[in-house]
């Protein structure tokens, strides 16, 4: 089984955090979300509370398939300013797995320097900060480890491109059948 971690903290938005996880259960894929706040409970950018399944620890995050971030504010500048998560990316990307963010997350990736000539989209206004990156404005780019995406309006076409590099294109298919998802 796939192993994904996604990165809570206060402040993220918790619709692009949440799309990602129900969708990847629904695949089958394992999807933990990781504080990094130090406390099992996370406060969304809209206070809705979530308790994470477990604490920001690096070396319990090694064996995974992909780390994923949310945007949100001020969530995305907490993930930003969290120096073993930026490791934990860097050393993924050095091992040339997954990468994916979506919203104003994509500028963690940018700021760790790993859009370098990687086609790359975000949220509107973030460009200047995926630095070295060729910027999209498609909903969702995937490149090679990397795949971002636009906002929370891009939140099931994200999710169903993670379940699709993680599974394969029928699986993707078949669960955006199951939960009557048609792209506009």
């Amino acid at each position: 089984m796939k192993n994904v971690y996604l990165f809570a903290a206060d402040g993220f938005e918790e619709v692009e955090a949440l799309t990602v996880v129900d969708l990847l259960h629904r695949s089958g894929v394992c999807c933990k979300i990781v504080s990094i706040t130090g406390k099992e409970l996370v406060v969304s950018s809209h206070n809705i509370t979530i308790k994470a399944d477990m604490l920001f620890d690096a070396s319990l995050l090694a064996d995974g398939d992909m780390l994923v971030l949310p945007g949100g504010m001020p969530g995305t500048n907490h993930l930003m300013a969290h120096e073993e998560l930026k490791k934990l990316l860097i050393s993924y990307a050095k091992k040339d797995k997954y990468l994916a963010a979506i919203c104003a997350a994509p500028s963690v990736l940018g700021q760790a320097g790993l859009l370098k000539e990687k086609e790359a989209t975000c949220y509107p206004g973030f460009e200047e900060k995926l630095s070295g990156a060729k910027l999209s404005t498609e909903h969702v780019v995937a490149d090679g480890n990397i795949i971002t995406s636009r906002g929370l309006g891009t939140a099931i076409d994200f999710a169903l491109e993670l379940v699709r590099l993680l599974t394969d294109s029928d699986t993707a298919a078949a669960l955006a059948d199951s939960i009557q998802y048609t792209q506009a």
